[in-house]
């Protein structure tokens, strides 16, 4: 199945079956899961995200969190917002990233994301992964999120590839390990 629209709307499908919200069938692994898809249809992947913020017939509760919009509310917390623009130019961006990597890390998108309590039912969606690289990265961030929601479902919509074993953003970057989530649609 290709098309983008049609693949979204099993998505829609999956994320109020009771087996998923549940994380049955997954042989004891973490309810994460991953959809992949391709760069080219972001556009269409976020009016759909849209769609889903607004639609009360779902029987589950979504908690979306957009990466890219977390990383720059902690940025803003931290009040270094307007000194990233000139720490790049003066300091040029490698430089600028090293010192992001070191001020801001997993453990503080975190603290963004966590809510409680987490109820049977709720989902948690990340999105803007895309967005957000290079300040994160996927499987980093999964990674430390395991333990904080072990009991209720992630599904990461992720621009690129997973083949089990590694994510690759954009289908083009250098791929990463990461083999607990699973594949949708």
């Amino acid at each position: 199945m290709s098309n983008i629209e049609e693949r979204l709307d099993k998505v829609r499908e999956l994320i109020q079956e009771p087996e998923f919200l549940e994380g049955k069938g997954l042989s004891n692994e973490v309810n994460i899961r991953i959809f992949c898809y391709n760069p080219e249809d972001e556009m269409a992947v976020r009016h759909f995200i849209e769609q889903l913020e607004t639609d009360h017939s779902l029987s589950c509760r979504l908690k979306i969190c957009n990466l890219h919009q977390s990383f720059l509310s902690i940025c803003e917390d931290m009040g270094i917002t307007d000194a990233i623009p000139d720490m790049e130019a003066e300091d040029g961006s490698v430089f600028l990233l090293e010192q992001l990597h070191s001020a801001i890390g997993e453990g503080e998108f975190i603290e963004k994301i966590q809510f409680h309590p987490h109820k049977s039912g709720d989902v948690l969606l990340l999105t803007g992964v895309g967005e957000v690289f290079p300040f994160m990265r996927i499987h980093s961030l999964l990674e430390a999120l395991q333990p904080h929601f072990s009991d209720i479902p992630i599904l990461v919509m992720y621009p690129g590839k997973f083949d089990g074993r590694q994510v690759k953003l954009f289908n083009r970057l250098q791929p990463n390990d990461y083999y607990r989530a699973f594949n949708v649609v």
